[in-house]
């Protein structure tokens, strides 16, 4: 791991820490800093030339801010000579526009990754794309992570008497599966519509969920509407607890408060997006020893599919 030089951005330092931690490596010097009209300038304070590099980056809010120092840092990498640039992206934002379901509308995710590719990135790993079809916005190599693993090691340790998983909507179904396959326990949906991109309507519940724990998977909570609506449908069902997990915790607005405030019994989330002093309700996961070790093997040229779910 020598020749393996790692940087990170300033969205998610603790993460970036962990990471080196768990490869026993320390992070490589940069410097970020802005200029007084807001303008972000990069400099590079060590030899990268002909080394494999990997720059740790979350485009968690304030998401322009983070992103446009990812494309930046991007930038002075690669005019540095490295063998390889490697963009690690723990939380992959303006992923929810992956497509033109209305007339007359971007699609974010695609523009991000011809960002990112312009910029200098070489390769990418991320975590718990919102889509997984974004993996082929890109025409460079995509490392797609889960931290499946991770959230369900945490909830074979409570030892549930009869778990339910729960897909809060059809999208989340295929994960939602993975989880119930692997805790194990059964499998419930939510009839979800959507109203607008921030209210949603729930309908009901498609599955047996009486008198078992309800385990809510998704792969981000935003508001938390969707989260919350679901567990006070699962509880009319004759759910006896609900807990809430997701990878990504936006947590947007009022969200934090809302979901302290609900019938949720606990609300599982990881460490791609940082949050400090959260109620006793949350409980943070890290997902350090799956990204490093991810990194690990990119470096080394071994297999990163045994990572996958």
């Amino acid at each position: 791991m020598d020749s393996c030089l790692i940087f990170a951005g300033t969205s998610n330092v603790e993460l970036s820490k962990k990471i080196v931690k768990y490869l026993n490596k320390e992070l490589s010097p940069i410097n970020i800093y802005r200029f007084k009209d807001g303008e972000i300038c990069v400099k590079i304070d060590e030899n990268i030339r002909g080394k494999d590099v990997f720059i740790i980056q979350s485009t968690c809010p304030p998401v322009n801010e983070n992103l446009m120092e990812l494309l930046i840092t991007l930038d002075a990498l690669k005019r540095a000579s490295p063998r390889r640039v490697t963009a690690v992206i723990p939380y992959y934002g303006y992923a929810r526009q992956d497509r033109k379901d209305q007339p007359r509308v971007p699609i974010t995710a695609k523009l991000v990754a011809n960002l990112l590719v312009t910029a200098g990135a070489d390769r990418i790993l991320t975590m718990d794309l919102h889509a997984p079809q974004i993996q082929g916005f890109f025409d460079i190599p995509v490392d797609h992570l889960f931290a499946a693993p991770v959230i369900i090691k945490y909830l074979r340790e409570k030892k549930f008497k009869n778990p339910v998983i729960v897909a809060p909507d059809v999208g989340s179904v295929k994960m939602a599966r993975a989880f119930a396959k692997r805790l194990p326990g059964g499998l419930a949906i939510v009839d979800k519509r959507r109203e607008s991109p921030d209210k949603v309507e729930m309908l009901y519940v498609i599955g047996e969920v009486k008198g078992c724990e309800a385990i809510i998977v998704d792969d981000l909570i935003s508001t938390g509407s969707t989260m919350i609506q679901a567990a006070e449908a699962l509880l009319e069902k004759g759910a006896v607890e609900v807990y809430g997990s997701c990878t990504h915790a936006v947590l947007a607005g009022d969200a934090i408060e809302k979901l302290n405030n609900s019938p949720l019994k606990e609300i599982i989330i990881t460490d791609t997006i940082p949050h400090q002093n959260l109620p006793n309700k949350f409980t943070i996961l890290t997902v350090s020893e799956l990204l490093g070790e991810a990194i690990k093997r990119i470096h080394l040229e071994t297999s990163v599919s045994s990572l996958f779910i």
